[in-house]
């Protein structure tokens, strides 16, 4: 076998086809600006509506944790609570935990 059909396989074995497609498709094969829809606002203007009192944060749990996060968002909304999330449920807990209670070895 040559080295690059090895080289191939192995980036087989790495890339996930559809990741690839999906960048490709969106970045590097995309509408060039000619044929792209105009824009109708200004991206400045668009930038200073952001809301300025929440950010969008990224956070890592484990997969028990996040199974029995949802479901208690589950019990929430049984209970008639629809708009309980992850989100909601956390900012409650953060309002709720008493620091002096925390074990040391969090």
């Amino acid at each position: 076998m040559s080295d690059r059909n090895e080289l191939r396989q192995a980036a087989r074995k790495v890339l996930d086809v559809d990741e690839v497609e999906g960048v490709l498709s969106n970045s590097f094969y995309a509408p060039s600006s000619e044929e792209r829809p105009k824009v109708l606002f200004s991206t400045d203007a668009a930038q200073q509506e952001k809301p300025t009192h929440y950010k969008v944060i990224c956070i890592s749990m484990y997969t028990d944790d996040l199974k029995r996060l949802d479901t208690m968002v589950d019990s929430l909304k049984a209970r008639g609570l629809t708009k309980a999330n992850r989100s909601a449920l956390i900012r409650y807990a953060l309002s709720a935990i008493d620091l002096e209670n925390v074990p040391k070895g969090l």
